[in-house]
């Protein structure tokens, strides 16, 4: 009997015990990514800092913050070398009269003397960004809070913000300028001909898109004045959208959009003065249609206004002085290039106005130079064979320019400073062990920056800093909890390589093996692929999107290169050699790596897949039909099929004018080669994209029935090029994606 009660426990105890050891065994067992961490439930989120703003006296930022007793954001002040917090605005003072809940902040912006607060709330997208909203006025001093056109529609103000002296706050609304006086509250209307045609104070579609240009009015420094760009969009024409699932009949919408050779809006640029609402137009010479107005600012006085504009080809940029009261202009300096000009944003004024900043490639390395007003001259202040990246702030008493700058790598990036007297050498501030990306949003005396720094496997840390020592005086976020989190999953490394091909040329690239990786095997290989000069898709640093990871967990080989005219830091040779070859150098570079690729052992070259998204989606179709003999299996995403259905001011910066390169852009459009196809093809788009329209899609479509090529197909309704928006959408389109990669390039080792 006892030894029945002991084999009993005995059997209980091993049953007990095994569960609980294989439990824990479970427990510990590394978790797998899935597509609905990635695109449902946001796993992997990094967490961030809010709206920082730096405060007037150099010593202190401000932040948004939740205050967590009512479920709003505070704005808060730190000191920048202590951390002392102060709440500067509680949520509980942003509480319209008559309601419960307060303001819902997207924005701010602070006064001259940070007594005025600028919310901006209530958001609407406005093709790409929330630029469309509401605006209240908070009085530190007073505690009132005041809505900006309060009695304007809900929702249709853009661009609101303080004139210098604090007392007006100006606007658009209905594309016509508007100050209010924040004395009196009185609202005055400076233009009257705004409509759907004439566009005040903002742009159009393409001038938003393609020249960054978005807020189009200015407040002179002495807040007299109100200098403006005005589009007439007559003449453009009109791209019709089509949305047919938000009612029982289709809804029309319009868009002036100027495709490659086609009108543009004509643009001129005004100055308005307030006490008598007049409006002086600026005398840029040149046709107003075939030139584009690129920049526009008071030129550091509230007399004149200085003017960047690019002709059509986009190879010439003059810079005007322009007289605000009477409108006559000059041409203080001009540059020329062969190939293409690409517009940057960082001219500061020097020497008492005398002078100003300007970048240029003209060395053949884009370098940060200074340029005489009076003669035009320009003169080194960075040199060398690098490239400055972006510049981050002038230490105008001590004489320092900083800037982000890669000598070495062109996957990484790091803050740099030079004298502004052209002397000596460039020196690092950023740490020496900390290899990747840096990033600073600096004080504007240069003395704290808030610094972030991220790898492709260090989510982003937060900290602030004092410089030029670059001591970190606090750590805001460190993302810890996303740390532990991946510490959990088994997640591919992204192994960073340079690669060179048989007619020399080395091109930076990264790859991501599957788990258990094992040499002696052959494995599917898929390329990730952008490639055109927009960006780059070979860079050392954090993304919380594992899509790569993912596909590298099920079984492939993940990659991608940066080929030619990529925008990457390695001379202007590398990156304009693409000039009039769009879409025929990125699919040749990315082949030739391919064949030194398919030459490795782990490598199974029978296997070979692509996809891209936008540019990326073309040069995966150029790839696929000029190259059928390499790329099995593709997914192009948002892609254009024919370089003439894009719009002009991109495509002709750099392919020229359709007369000067037809054979041009008829080799560099995918449609061209689309007889070719051999392999697994998948196009997806949405319907609509107001940016490479379905249009392009279904002409594609219409050429390979025509060549009688076999396709797959997903067109995903209302969908914008981000295809982002709706219910279920972002995990809809990767459960696509993935499953036909494993029907049509399966995995396994061989």
């Amino acid at each position: 009997m006892k030894m029945r009660k002991l084999l009993v426990f005995t059997l209980k105890f091993a049953l007990v015990t095994g569960f609980f050891f294989n439990a824990s065994a479970q427990q510990n067992k590394p978790l797998k990514l899935t597509l609905e961490d990635l695109y449902q439930n946001n796993v992997f989120r990094q967490k961030g800092i809010n709206e920082i703003r730096w405060m007037k006296d150099n010593k202190g930022y401000s932040v948004l913050e939740t205050n967590k007793e009512i479920g709003a954001k505070d704005i808060v002040r730190y000191d920048a070398k202590t951390g002392n917090k102060e709440v500067l605005v509680s949520a509980e003072n942003l509480i319209p009269t008559g309601e419960k809940s307060p303001l819902v902040v997207s924005n701010y912006a602070w006064t001259e003397d940070n007594n005025k607060l600028l919310i901006f709330t209530n958001t609407r997208k406005v093709w790409r960004y929330h630029t469309r909203g509401d605006y209240w006025v908070l009085n530190l001093t007073t505690g009132k809070l005041t809505q900006i056109g309060a009695l304007m529609e809900p929702a249709r103000l853009m661009f609101a913000k303080f004139s210098p002296d604090g007392k007006k706050v100006g606007f658009v609304y209905k594309n016509n300028i508007y100050v209010q006086s924040l004395e009196t509250g009185d609202v005055e209307q400076l233009t009257y001909d705004g409509n759907d045609q004439i566009i005040n104070g903002t742009f159009d579609w393409v001038y938003e898109e393609e020249l960054n240009c978005r807020d189009g009015f200015r407040w002179s420094p002495d807040s007299k004045k109100i200098s403006f760009w005005q589009m007439d969009t007559k003449g453009m024409g009109t791209f019709y959208l089509i949305n047919n699932i938000d009612s029982i009949y289709p809804k029309i919408i319009s868009l002036p959009y100027p495709k490659v050779g086609t009108a543009n809006s004509s643009a001129k640029i005004g100055s308005i003065t307030l006490n008598d609402k007049a409006i002086t137009w600026m005398d840029i010479p040149g046709d107003p249609r075939n030139n584009y107005l690129a920049r526009m600012d008071w030129a550091n006085s509230s007399d004149e206004l200085i003017i960047q504009q690019l002709n059509r080809q986009q190879n010439t940029n003059k810079v005007f002085f322009a007289n605000a009261a009477t409108g006559t202009s000059k041409v203080v300096y001009t540059e020329k290039v062969e190939t293409w000009l690409d517009i940057h944003d960082d001219l500061t004024w020097l020497n008492k106005g005398k002078e100003f900043t300007w970048f240029s490639d003209q060395t053949g390395w884009l370098h940060l130079n200074r340029v005489s007003i009076e003669d035009g001259k320009i003169t080194p202040i960075t040199s060398g064979d690098f490239e400055v990246i972006q510049l981050l702030g002038i230490d105008l008493d001590d004489k320092w320019a900083y800037y982000i700058a890669s000598p070495d790598n062109a996957t990484q990036r790091y803050l740099f400073r030079s004298r502004m007297d052209g002397k000596g050498k460039p020196e690092r501030l950023s740490p020496d062990n900390q290899t990747g990306h840096h990033s600073y949003s600096m004080s504007p005396d240069c003395k704290y920056a808030i610094h972030t720094f991220s790898n492709h496997n260090t989510p982003t840390r937060y900290e602030v800093i004092s410089l030029p020592d670059h001591k970190v005086l606090r750590v805001l976020e460190d993302n810890k909890e996303l740390n532990d989190k991946l510490a959990k999953y088994t997640i591919p490394e992204k192994e960073f390589f340079k690669i060179e091909t048989d007619d020399g040329l080395e091109f930076d690239a990264w790859m991501i093996k599957p788990a258990n990786f094992n040499p002696e095997k052959k494995y599917p290989l898929i390329f990730y692929i952008y490639g055109e000069p927009a960006g780059s898709t070979v860079q050392d640093r954090w993304s919380s999107n594992l899509w790569d990871e993912l596909l590298a967990q099920e079984g492939y080989i993940v990659m991608s290169i940066d080929n030619r005219g990529t925008n990457t830091p390695r001379g202007r040779d590398w990156r304009k050699c693409v000039y009039k070859k769009i879409g025929i150098t990125a699919p040749e570079d990315q082949a030739a790596c391919a064949r030194k690729i398919m030459e490795w052992d782990f490598v199974d070259s029978d296997r070979i897949g692509i996809w891209g998204w936008s540019g990326g989606g073309s040069n995966t179709l150029n790839c696929m039909f000029r190259h059928p003999e390499i790329y099995k299996t593709g997914i192009a995403i948002a892609f254009i099929s024919n370089q003439l259905l894009y719009d002009n001011i991109y495509q002709e910066r750099y392919m020229n004018l359709p007369e000067n390169n037809a054979e041009g852009y008829r080799d560099g459009s995918p449609i061209t080669h689309a007889k070719n196809l051999e392999g697994n093809l998948l196009l997806i788009h949405g319907s609509g994209d107001d940016n490479c329209h379905y249009q392009s899609c279904e002409m594609l479509v219409n050429e390979l029935i025509k060549q009688n090529k076999y396709f797959s197909m997903v067109e995903y309704p209302m969908r914008t090029h981000s295809i982002n928006e709706r219910e279920n959408t972002s995990l809809h389109l990767r459960m696509t994606m993935l499953n036909y990669f494993k029907k049509n390039l399966p995995t396994g080792t061989k």
